[in-house]
């Protein structure tokens, strides 16, 4: 469960709007957060607090396959992503790092920016703080959820191998 505040932004937000190309020469992904969406909206990374939710419309994460764009994400705290649609690497980046990615379309449509709301992921639920009400997503499959809940793929299969 994670409770944030959205920042709520168009279609086609691609890996260079999320992480700018030219910071991929610096490997901390900490000073990679710090440039997080800057392009795109310069208060982003100053002002998200963690567990801020970012809300998008069609094609999250599209353009190159940098995995730096959803690494710079979690790192500067993001709890999820909601989205119409998502690049397919980019998902799977995303899920592999340990970051949350939720398709709705009828979360995108009605959430504002702004607003604080309650992700409960394995019952599929977005709930707005403020007014109660409740939206339903198609919750991610159990072995996603496990990686999600393990911080990535590296982590849950070490945990697994050390089993």
């Amino acid at each position: 469960m994670i409770r944030g505040r959205i920042w709520k932004y168009g279609d086609h937000i691609n890996t260079d709007l999320i992480i700018p190309g030219r910071y991929l020469d610096d490997y901390n992904p900490k000073s990679l957060s710090s440039h997080a969406l800057e392009d795109l909206d310069p208060t982003f990374s100053k002002a998200m607090q963690p567990g801020d939710v970012i809300v998008a419309g069609k094609n999250f994460g599209c353009g190159s396959s940098r995995e730096q764009a959803p690494l710079a994400l979690r790192c500067a705290g993001v709890g999820a992503v909601v989205a119409r649609s998502f690049a397919r690497i980019f998902y799977r980046n995303a899920i592999n790092i340990g970051l949350p990615l939720i398709v709705s379309n009828r979360a995108v449509d009605s959430l504002v920016d702004g607003e604080t709301v309650i992700i409960e992921f394995e019952l599929g639920r977005i709930c707005k703080e403020e007014t109660g009400e409740c939206l339903r997503f198609d919750p991610l499959p159990d072995f996603l959820l496990e990686i999600l809940r393990k911080g990535g793929l590296v982590p849950c299969m070490r945990e697994r191998l050390r089993e």
